[in-house]
């Protein structure tokens, strides 16, 4: 069995919080998936599915982030699932907004999340971190990861959902440097469409000779061959349009 952990803290008041991205990471991968309703097991929330054919267990813990390891280890211990098939997905605050990476193994570098989970299963799991920004300076940090999104960053964050959902079968076949590299290419910026090219009028040649006056007429209405052809239009485009209605629209489920 693979066990899937997004990071957060419960409560509405939390939903949109920075700090609460690893939960929205899997309310969309149960969306996109057909995972079973959440239910209360393990001093979380958990809900069964399948993942490239293999059973999947998601899970967003109860217990505040400061005790998110009570929960994963009782169900790593009940399921007797090994490191390896234990994902966690979490904010961080050392990438960039929009960024991720994925590691296996590691310390906790701050984060009281993971912190809990090492203390009760050991450092050799797997992370999916879920970049958000640095505020600037230490003494930010904790109001900052308290702090809901602004509405502004749907515009990456809902992509970015979007893309750990489509790729989340990767996880499940331990393909983790493929699942990196999909999302990263999945969210690179596009790049702007190059404008039609005209071609240029064709100039007479040189040679030819000049025609008899009884040659030149040309037949009324008919045009000149050599009258250049009006270009093309350049194609229509706009703003990626960010689907903000999701991500603040929506209530915890």
């Amino acid at each position: 069995m693979l066990l899937i952990v997004g990071l957060g803290n419960p409560g509405s008041q939390y939903a949109l919080n920075r700090h609460n991205i690893g939960f929205m990471a899997a309310d969309a991968i149960h969306r996109r998936h057909g995972f079973s309703p959440w239910r209360s097991r393990f001093q979380a929330l958990v809900s069964e599915g399948t993942l490239a054919g293999r059973k999947t267990l998601l899970m967003k813990p109860q217990t505040y982030m400061n005790e998110s390891g009570r929960a994963v280890g009782e169900a790593a211990r009940f399921h007797k699932i090994p490191n390896a098939d234990i994902v966690v997905m979490h904010d961080e605050l050392d990438l960039p907004a929009a960024k991720i990476r994925m590691k296996t193994g590691g310390g906790h570098g701050g984060h009281n999340g993971l912190r809990s989970i090492s203390a009760h299963v050991g450092e050799d799991y797997r992370r999916l971190r879920l970049g958000i920004g640095h505020p600037g300076s230490k003494e930010l940090v904790h109001g900052y990861v308290l702090h809901d999104f602004a509405r502004v960053d749907g515009e990456w964050i809902n992509p970015l959902l979007d893309a750990v959902a489509d790729n989340a079968a990767l996880l499940a076949d331990g393909k983790d440097s493929t699942f990196g590299n999909r999302l990263h290419r999945s969210l690179e910026p596009e790049k702007p469409a190059k404008s039609p090219k005209v071609d240029k009028p064709a100039k007479p040649d040189a040679s030819d000779k000049p025609a008899r006056p009884a040659e030149t007429a040309a037949p009324a209405g008919k045009a000149s061959a050599t009258s250049p052809s009006s270009p093309a239009s350049p194609p229509a485009g706009g703003p990626f349009a960010a689907g903000l209605k999701r991500l603040f629209g929506v209530k915890d489920e």
